[in-house]
Parts: C-alpha cells; sequence; structure tokens
C-alpha cells in the first residue's frame, strides 16, 4: 500500500499569517501605496488613486468558454459579446484574473480530463494571441512582474475535482501545464460526507505542488476538513455571506469565522443571485465578511462571462470603481480596500508557494492510488 506521506509539522507548517516567509520567497508588490489623503476628493477619485497602487484581482472568470462559441474575436480592441475584453479590464484597473476551466456540462471520467486539457489549451492560445494586454502568470511574482510591465496577468483556475480522474499523476501534469486552482466538489472522494482518505491525499499533494484548493460548493463536512489539513491557505472563489442572501454556495456565519480563523480568503461574487440586484448589496456582504472573518480574508470575485446576471452598475470588469467606491464611503479605510483588491490573493498565493517550497524539503510526490486508500 502507498506510503500516505502523513503530516510531519501539523501546526507550525508553512504558508501561515504572522510567519516570516524565508528570504527567497519573498515577493515585491506593486509600488508602495500612499493613502490619498485630502478628505474633499470624490469617493471615485479616491477609488481609481487606490486601484492605481492595488489593482483587482478578480477571482473568476468564465471568458474561456465564453469565447469557445464565438467565430471570431478580438480582446485587444474590444469584444461586445463578452463582459471582459483588454479596454474593460484596463479601465476597470483589473491587474489580475483568474480563468475558470470548469465544464458546462460536468462531464465524468476520462472526458473529464480530457475536456478540461481542452479548456486549458484554449485559455492559452487565448492569453498569446493577445499578448499586449495579457500575460499568462503562475507565482505572485510573475502576477507582479506582469503587472508592472502593462499586462493583466490570467491565471489559469480553478477546475473541477472530475478533471484529476481520480489520479494524482494527473494532478502534476496539470500543475505542470499551468493550472493553479482546483476545486474540491464533485467528486468521489469530496461529496457530502467531505474527504475521503483520497481526498485528503489529493490535498497534500496540492500543498506540495503549490496549487490553491477552492472550497466554493463544497460541502460543509469538506470545508471544514480541508481547512484543518491544508497547510497552505484556501480560497472560496465564489461565496457571499448566507445570512445575507440564502444561496447554497454561500458561506453561514459559524464558517465565515472559521475561514477567518484559518486565514483563507472568501472572495465576494459580483453576482444579482448570489449578493444581489445592486452595488450596496454587494458592498454589504464585504462589509459582513470582513467583520466576520477579517480584512485579510475577504476579496473579489467578478464571475463574469458565466451568463450570470450581474448588480446594477457592475454589469462588467470596467465598473470596479464604482464598487470601490461605495465603500469608501462607507468609511473603508484605504488600506483595507488594498488588501480586499489586490494584497490578499497575493497573500494566498505566496502561502501557497511557500509551502510547496517547504513541503518538497520533506516528502517525494505522493504514490497513493483511489483503489488503495478508499476501495
Amino acid at each position: 500500500m502507498a506510503d500516505l506521506q502523513d503530516d510531519l509539522h501539523p501546526a507550525a507548517e508553512a504558508g501561515r499569517v504572522g510567519e516570516p516567509y524565508p528570504e527567497e520567497a519573498v515577493v515585491v508588490g506593486p509600488e508602495e501605496y500612499e493613502p490619498v489623503s485630502d478628505p474633499d476628493d470624490a469617493p471615485l477619485t479616491r477609488a481609481r488613486a487606490v486601484l492605481a497602487a492595488h489593482p483587482v484581482a478578480d477571482g473568476y472568470s468564465g471568458l474561456p468558454q465564453a469565447l469557445r462559441g464565438l467565430p471570431w474575436y478580438d480582446l485587444d480592441l474590444g469584444e461586445s459579446a463578452v463582459d471582459a475584453d483588454v479596454p474593460r479590464l484596463r479601465k476597470g484597473q483589473v491587474g489580475a484574473v483568474f480563468w475558470s476551466l470548469h465544464l458546462p456540462e460536468g462531464p465524468g471520467g476520462d472526458r473529464a480530463v480530457g475536456a478540461t486539457l481542452e479548456q486549458l489549451d484554449l485559455a492559452k492560445a487565448v492569453v498569446d494571441a493577445h499578448a499586449e494586454g495579457l500575460r499568462a502568470a503562475r507565482t505572485a511574482g510573475q502576477v507582479v512582474d506582469a503587472r508592472n510591465c502593462g499586462r493583466v496577468a490570467v491565471l489559469f483556475g480553478p477546475a473541477g475535482a472530475a478533471a484529476l480522474g481520480d489520479s494524482l499523476s494527473v494532478l502534476r501534469s496539470l500543475h505542470t501545464l499551468g493550472l493553479r486552482v482546483i476545486t474540491l466538489a464533485g467528486a468521489s472522494w469530496a461529496g457530502a460526507a467531505g474527504l475521503t482518505r483520497f481526498g485528503e491525499e489529493v490535498v497534500r499533494e496540492m500543498n506540495r505542488l503549490g496549487m490553491v484548493a477552492d472550497l466554493s460548493h463544497a460541502s460543509t463536512p469538506t470545508i471544514r476538513r480541508a481547512l484543518a489539513l491544508s497547510k497552505a491557505p484556501v480560497m472560496f472563489t465564489r461565496s457571499a455571506a448566507r445570512d445575507l442572501r440564502p444561496h447554497p454556495a454561500n458561506l453561514p456565519d459559524e464558517l465565515l469565522a472559521e475561514v477567518g480563523e484559518a486565514k483563507g480568503l472568501c472572495l465576494v461574487p459580483l453576482t444579482a443571485e448570489q449578493a444581489g440586484p445592486t452595488v450596496r448589496d454587494v458592498a454589504d456582504h464585504l462589509d459582513h465578511i470582513r467583520t466576520l472573518a477579517g480584512p485579510e480574508c475577504v476579496g473579489l470575485s467578478g464571475t463574469y462571462d458565466t451568463r450570470s446576471a450581474h448588480p446594477r452598475e457592475l454589469g462588467d470588469t470596467s465598473c470596479y470603481p464604482t464598487l470601490i467606491a461605495e465603500l469608501l464611503r462607507r468609511g473603508w479605510e484605504e488600506s483595507d480596500v488594498a488588501l480586499l483588491t489586490w494584497g490578499n490573493v497575493q497573500r494566498v498565493l505566496r502561502g501557497a508557494d511557500f509551502t510547496a517550497h517547504a513541503a518538497r524539503q520533506r516528502r517525494p510526490p505522493s504514490t497513493a492510488t483511489i483503489a488503495e486508500l478508499d476501495g
């Protein structure tokens, strides 16, 4: 039977907030942020000033799937058939975006692996064809480099758990190809009862590789086990506050508090279904989660190009300054806004990279199989 390679250092492992990173892992962020001091500045002007130093890191975009159905497009010039082209990303001051590789029909087995590879191939081709505006990135450092070169950093993922084909070898191959985030839901090893033994080994291997676990749409037992098991910060790429708006992917207050304790990151989706029909509704969710989990544990997920209805005033990616202006009107400190838009995603990416750096020193690639562990 394969060695499960159990954790050797359970509590003090890499990637926790408050623990210094090794010198070689430190990533220099954007230019030093200087708060806007003029109290008479209009909130929208102040919002643009904050975003100029700390642009939006958008946690979820369905653009690859949306482009698949178009006979021709040019994201550099502008594309009215989608919510996110380069001009609107720049107008919205977006510096990085996660491109979803989720499959619309949810095929299983080998078909899911192949379909995910097709999605990844398309996403790479789109970035390559728009090199003046987009640049692929895997690490926090590469995200900063892209931003400093005037490009929008594109990170590939999340992809569904079915994309692994119940194989850690496939997981490693997807990582090699550039996949950054896996959603731990919709697989036999990450279901309503929580993570199985194989599911736990998937999380350990993701930590070793530096891949981020996405827990949106996961069951509560899966969420709690992943929070306890993962040595790197986890993300919820599309989760708002359930107490404000009931939705299966939104999180109840007790889970939001646990996310804060684990220093995970909850990315609030800008969709009417999950957050509400107005920009004020979205701001209510951000206020609520910041209060419960802390300012370092909340971020933004545009969820554009997913066929979802969006709140008024937030119809596409150019509208982020409007949301930030609303938060400033509510008295958000500009330092907290900087965490919301940019700093918190950077922290998660750095934490994943640091955890992988430490884990690779003590454990080789896992040879476990689902048959051995789950029977």
